[in-house]
């Protein structure tokens, strides 16, 4: 068992006093230190796919996007802004700010039909950020 109980469960395997979790790894003992000695830590994610990432998230961290988001994920066509004012008690403007961010993030795109704005999710999105917006 390791020092949190872990490793008791049936996901999780306890192996030559090492914890793994899928891919990670849980020392059973801490390593010893030497003081002012210190190792790089390897990331596995690039910083600009971390920075398009964090906008995504950003973006879809407000209750109202994220709605926005689901609607049009699961809207076989573009959806209208006036649509959204029908469906949230909240004004245009509002809403056409909402869907500013979500633009920024790349993640939806505007077509203009006369004075109304229609949005749908870019058709193109990266991998990464598509299994964001599947995973929801």
């Amino acid at each position: 068992m390791g020092l949190d109980g872990y490793c008791v469960n049936d996901p999780l395997m306890f192996v030559n006093g090492l914890c793994s979790i899928g891919s990670m790894v849980k020392l059973d003992v801490l390593p010893e230190r030497e003081r002012g000695v210190c190792c790089v830590v390897e990331l596995e994610v690039p910083a600009a796919r971390a920075t398009e990432l964090a906008d995504v998230l950003k973006a879809l961290s407000d209750p109202t996007r994220l709605q926005m988001i689901l609607a049009l994920r699961a809207s076989k066509d573009p959806v209208c802004i006036c649509d959204f004012t029908a469906t949230f008690d909240l004004s245009q403007p509002t809403l056409s700010h909402h869907m500013a961010k979500l633009r920024d993030a790349g993640l939806v795109e505007a077509t203009r039909q006369g004075i109304w704005a229609y949005y749908r999710l870019k058709p193109h999105l990266s991998a990464h950020v598509r299994r964001i917006i599947d995973a929801l």
